[in-house]
Order: C-alpha cells, then structure tokens, then sequence
C-alpha cells in the first residue's frame, strides 16, 4: 500500500516538475506542440493552400508600401542594361572604332547582356516558375540562346537606329532649319526606345502565337 502511495506521490510530483508554476494542466494541455499542424505548416506549397488576396498579403508585409508590378519591374531592368551598353560600349568605343564597326559590336554586346543578365536577372526574380516568360522574347535558356539573342538585338538595333534617323528628320522639317536638328544617342532615350521595340516585337510574337492556336483550334474541331 506504502509502496502505491510512493508511485502515485512520484507520478504527481513529475507532473507538477514540468508544469510551470502558476499554470494548470489545462494551460499546459493548451500550449503542448500540435505536430499535425506544423507537419501541415511545413508542407504548404501553393497546391493545397487556400487563395489569399494581394490586399490581405500586403497587410503582413515588411518594407515600404510601394511595390512594383511584374511588368513594370521588367521593364525597368531591361531599359537599365540597355542604357547601361550604351553608355560603356556605344560611348565607350566610339572614339576607337568606326561606325560601321561599333554597331556590329554593339549588337553583339546587347544579345549578349540581355541572353546572360538581362533574362537571367527576370528569371530569378520572378515570383513563380516562368512567371516573367512573357516579358522575353527567347525565355528557355540554351546553349545557343544567346545567338539568337545576338541576332535578335542586331534587328532591334536596326529599328532604334531608323527610329533616330526618322526623328531626326522630323525635327528638321519642323524646325526649317538647312543645317538640320540632331538628337544624339544617350542612354535613357536609347534604353526606352530600344525596350519599346522589344515589346513590340515581343507582343507580335504572342499575337502571332494565338492565331496559329486559333487556328489550330478550329482545325482540329472541324
């Protein structure tokens, strides 16, 4: 009977060692681990979580108030290396090479700014998997990727170097001037124009696209 009395006593004084003092076992029960819901907690993804508002998100985030779109976001980066290769490389050089010359390896060093920083940077930065595909024109990384992104900065360049020669142009013809207006090349005005065509060629591409989908469509419904 002594030897029961000492198991209970020993039992209650285990008990009352790892409850702090001034709290029940009630309490104790009421903060104990629930490893189901940390177990659920750790294996979130965006599959089985329920959808939450941007409005909501944005009650719980740190850092300022003022947060950029995706689409704004890439195009500031692409008109930032843009301007960037002009500056260091059409500026850069072109007191060495001529102009012939200088355009060749302006284009060769756009494509390939925009293949391994450019794209690289809105790959990484995307919020989801392919989210920022459709602000690049080739968005699947290959080996040859960044020829045809050499090319395609060569066709860019050719209609940022028409847009200068119509502007010019223009500025003369209003003006009434013999000798002519002209806008030089800078870095912000070539940046913006330069990632304006791309958009443009880039949006041409999805339309493009959906046609042939449509097409295809009907097609195979006929």
């Amino acid at each position: 009977m002594e030897k029961g009395n000492r198991e209970v006593r020993t039992d209650n004084m285990s008990e009352n060692r790892h409850t702090p003092p001034g709290e029940n076992r009630a309490t104790v029960e009421y903060y104990r681990l629930h490893t189901g819901a940390v177990e659920a907690l750790a294996g979130a993804d965006e599959g089985n979580s329920p959808e939450v508002s941007a409005q909501e998100l944005q009650r719980y985030r740190s850092g300022p108030r003022l947060r950029l779109t995706d689409a704004a976001r890439a195009i500031l980066i692409k008109m930032w290396f843009a301007g960037s290769v002009c500056f260091f490389v059409f500026w850069g050089l072109s007191a060495y090479i001529a102009a012939p010359e200088l355009l060749l390896v302006f284009g060769v060093a756009l494509g390939l700014v925009t293949d391994f920083l450019t794209n690289g940077i809105l790959r990484s930065c995307a919020g989801t998997p392919e989210a920022n595909d459709p602000w690049m024109m080739f968005p699947q990384k290959r080996r040859i990727s960044f020829l045809y992104n050499i090319l395609y900065a060569l066709v860019l360049l050719f209609c940022v170097s028409g847009f200068y020669t119509l502007l010019n142009l223009t500025l003369s013809a209003v003006a009434g001037s013999a000798e002519g207006v002209t806008v030089g090349v800078g870095p912000i005005l070539f940046g913006a124009v330069y990632t304006a065509f791309d958009l443009l060629f880039i949006q041409m591409k999805r339309l493009l696209r959906r046609i042939v989908s449509d097409a295809k469509e009907k097609e195979e419904r006929s």
